[in-house]
């Protein structure tokens, strides 16, 4: 069955829903920038609710190893995802210096940008597809698609994101076959405000799908 990540939690009951209506990982936000960046006061007791129940995701940009060792000691994440520039060596460093594995994601608007994601085969955990954004976007939780036609025939493990939401995540497995689906925006009112209903519907239709 499709795995099911919910990105962007920022408050206990957004938190208890995803977890009790089955999502397999969790996301927190270290990002200043977005609007669902959590401090490691938040972040603490948020992944204290899902540990053992979910697998916890601490979401970074091009972080240094300073705010990775607070992110580790505060949220003791189970991924690290790397969402911005990091290289095929700096994934690996993470790897080695936290011993955390490292989710990264790849942003993605043609062939060749998911053909790039080979160069971290042996040093992440797995790649996470998402949309290349504009550059005065956000690097991520835009509500941003790309063509998922791109990942047929993909294999092995792999997170779909990009502008998933309840009504198209069930079309976006049939034709990925994705393992994991990753959802931020596609379950908010408002940008940075998970709306629970809208998680349930999310975690049902993508589990229905598969």
């Amino acid at each position: 069955m499709t795995q099911v990540k919910i990105c962007g939690l920022s408050t206990a009951e957004t938190m208890q829903t995803a977890l009790d209506k089955g999502a397999d990982m969790i996301g927190l936000v270290f990002y200043p920038k977005s609007p669902r960046n959590v401090s490691l006061e938040q972040a603490a007791a948020l992944a204290a609710q899902a540990r053992g129940r979910a697998k916890i995701v601490a979401l970074t940009v091009d972080a240094d190893d300073a705010l990775l060792k607070l992110i580790a000691n505060a949220a003791r994440p189970d991924f690290l995802q790397a969402h911005g520039s990091e290289t095929p060596s700096r994934v690996a460093e993470i790897t080695a210096k936290f011993g955390i594995p490292v989710i990264k994601a790849i942003k993605v608007k043609e062939a060749g940008d998911v053909a790039s994601a080979k160069a971290f085969k042996d040093v992440a955990a797995m790649c996470l597809f998402d949309a290349k954004a504009p550059e005065d976007l956000l690097p991520g939780g835009n509500g941003l698609s790309f063509d998922w036609n791109l990942l047929k025939g993909k294999d092995g493990q792999f997170m779909l994101s990009g502008g998933l939401n309840p009504e198209n995540v069930a079309q976006a497995i049939r034709l990925t076959h994705a393992p994991i689906v990753d959802v931020s925006s596609g379950v908010e009112f408002t940008p940075g405000k998970k709306d629970i209903a809208l998680i349930a519907k999310f975690i049902a239709a993508a589990k229905a799908a598969s």
